[in-house]
C-alpha cells in the first residue's frame, strides 16, 4: 500500500502509470501499421483504463468526500471515513474507452468500404452512386451490438450513481436493469433472433428436438440482466467482495471465449467470444485499479454503481455473445446467495438495514450478524427457522422458553462464518473467492464435458 496522502500519487505510481500509458499509446499507434489488431488494441486499452481509474479514484477521493459521498468502515476498531461511490469513476473510464476503441473491431470493414481500401479504381456507374457503398457491406449488425451495449451500461450506471446519492429502496430498483437491458434485446431479436432451446436427448421422443420459448426466451434474458446487477450487489459487505467476486468470472468468461478462440477458424462462435472478449479486458483493467483500492483494508467504497455496472458487463456479453447459460454456471455462488436470501429479501422474516456480517472489536474478527426477533416468530416460521438451524443453514439463539430470541443473517457471508467460525475479513473474502473460482471451474467443466452425456454435440467442438 502506499504511504502517500490519499489524494497523492507517489513518485514510483506516478511513474508507473505514465509507463503503462506510454506503452499503451505506443501498442495501439503501432496497430494501425496492420490490420487493425482489434484484440492486441483492446488489451492496450485495457492498460489504459488501468492507468486512468488508479489515478482518478486516488485524485478524486477527496473531492467524493466533500460532496458528501463517503461512509465509515464499520469492520475496523478506529471507523475513519473514506471515499465512496469510486465504482462511478470506474464505470464512467470503461464507458469512455469502450466508445474510443468502437472503430477498431471495425478496421478492416471501414478500409475496405472506402477509397483506401483499393477501390479508388473502380468505375461506379451513375445508377449506383446513390446506393451508397455497395462494394462492401459493412456489418452493421456487429456495430448495432456495441452501440446497445454501450446503452444498456450507461442507463444501468445512472441507476447506480442514483442509488448512492439518493440512497433508493432495494424494491423499486430491482427491476430497473431489466429495462436498461431492452436496447440490447432489440438488437438480440433484429440480428440473432433465436427463441429455440434444444432439448436433452432423454426428453426428446416428448419434447422433440427442439423446443420454441417464443417471447419468453426475452423474458428469461430480462431476468438475467435483472440477476446479474442484482446478485453482486446483494453479496457484498466486507472490503474487496464486490470487485474480486467481478475479476474471477471475468477471468472465468475469458477463459471460456480463450477455448473458442483456440478452435479451428472460423468457428461459428468465434466473433461472439471476440466481441465478449473486447468488453471484458478493458472490464478488468478497471476493475484491478478499484481492487488496489478496496481490498483489505479498504480505502474507498465502490458503491452500489460498480455493482451494478459489473452484473450488467456480463449480462451484455452473456446476451449479445450468445452463452447466458454459461454465464449463469459462473454464478452458482450468486445463485445460492439470492435463494438463501430470498426470506429476508422478501420480507417474509424480518430483514434489517445491513446484514454484513458484525466486527468483534475484542477479537478483531468477523461474526455473524443476527436479526433480533421482539416477538416471537409465527409456528411456521419457527419451523422453518429450526429446520434450517438441524440443517446447519442457520444458528439460532432461545430463551428459556424455547422461543426464538434472534437468527443470524440470511447471506453467504454470515452463512460461512456459521460454519467455519468467527475469522478476519481478509481470510473471510479469499475463502469466498477460492470457493467462488472452484465453482466457476466445475461450471466450466459441467459446460464443456457433460454436455455431450445428454446433447449430441457441445457447440465448442462444432467445425
Amino acid at each position: 500500500m502506499s504511504t502517500s496522502t490519499p489524494s497523492a500519487l507517489s513518485f514510483t505510481e506516478t511513474l508507473s502509470l505514465l509507463s503503462l500509458a506510454l506503452a499503451s499509446f505506443g501498442i495501439i499507434a503501432n496497430t494501425f501499421r496492420g490490420d487493425g489488431e482489434p484484440l492486441i488494441a483492446s488489451l492496450a486499452f485495457s492498460g489504459i483504463a488501468y492507468a486512468a481509474s488508479y489515478a482518478m479514484i486516488r485524485w478524486l477521493g477527496p473531492t467524493f468526500m466533500k460532496a458528501g459521498l463517503k461512509g465509515k468502515d464499520m469492520s475496523k476498531v478506529h471507523k475513519k471515513e473514506i471515499p465512496e461511490t469510486m465504482g462511478a469513476v470506474c464505470a464512467v473510464v470503461y464507458l469512455l474507452i469502450i466508445i474510443v476503441f468502437i472503430p477498431f473491431p471495425f478496421y478492416k470493414d471501414i478500409v475496405a468500404a472506402t477509397s483506401g481500401g483499393g477501390n479508388r479504381d473502380v468505375v461506379i456507374e451513375l445508377e449506383h452512386v446513390q446506393t451508397g457503398r455497395f462494394l462492401h457491406r459493412f456489418p452493421h449488425s456487429k456495430l448495432a451490438s456495441y452501440l446497445s451495449a454501450i446503452l444498456s451500461l450507461q442507463s444501468v450506471s445512472i441507476l447506480g450513481i442514483g442509488d448512492d446519492l439518493f440512497d433508493i429502496r432495494w424494491r423499486h430498483k430491482f427491476f430497473i436493469p431489466g429495462i436498461a437491458s431492452i436496447p440490447i434485446l432489440i438488437v438480440y431479436f433484429v440480428d440473432f433472433g433465436v427463441t429455440h432451446i434444444v432439448i436433452p436427448i432423454p426428453l426428446r421422443p416428448y419434447l422433440g428436438g427442439l423446443f420454441d420459448l417464443g417471447f419468453l426466451y426475452y423474458v428469461y434474458m430480462a431476468a438475467v440482466a435483472i440477476f446479474c446487477p442484482n446478485s453482486i450487489n446483494i453479496l457484498a459487505g466486507i472490503n474487496g467482495i464486490e470487485v474480486s467476486q467481478s475479476l474471477v468470472i471475468a477471468f472465468l468468461l475469458i477463459l471460456n471465449d480463450c477455448f473458442y478462440l483456440l478452435a479451428p477458424y472460423p468457428h461459428p462462435a468465434t466473433d461472439s467470444h471476440l466481441f465478449s472478449l473486447y468488453m471484458l479486458l478493458p472490464f478488468i483493467g478497471v476493475s484491478l485499479a478499484l481492487w488496489a483500492h478496496n481490498w483489505y483494508p479498504s480505502r474507498v467504497f465502490v458503491g452500489d454503481t460498480y455493482c451494478y455496472f459489473a452484473g450488467m458487463v456480463f449480462a451484455v456479453v452473456g446476451i449479445l455473445g450468445h452463452f447466458s447459460k454459461t454465464l449463469l454456471l459462473l454464478f452458482i455462488p450468486q445463485i445460492f446467495n439470492f435463494i438463501y436470501s430470498a426470506p429476508q429479501l422478501f420480507r417474509l422474516i424480518p430483514c434489517p438495514r445491513h446484514r454484513l456480517p458484525r466486527f468483534n472489536a475484542r477479537t478483531g474478527l468477523m461474526e455473524p450478524s443476527v436479526t433480533e426477533w421482539q416477538y416471537p416468530p409465527k409456528p411456521i416460521v419457527a419451523l422453518f427457522l429450526k429446520m434450517l438451524h438441524h440443517l446447519h443453514l442457520l444458528r439460532l439463539a432461545t430463551n428459556h422458553e424455547g422461543q426464538i430470541t434472534e437468527s443470524t443473517n440470511f447471506t453467504i457471508l454470515n452463512l460461512w462464518l456459521v460454519w467455519f467460525g468467527p475469522m478476519r475479513e481478509d481470510r473471510l473474502a479469499i475463502e469466498l473467492l477460492v470457493m467462488q473460482t472452484l465453482c466457476g471451474l466445475f461450471g466450466l467443466f459441467v459446460r464443456h464435458n457433460f454436455a455431450l452425456w445428454i446433447f449430441e454435440s457441445d457447440n465448442w467442438t462444432v467445425r
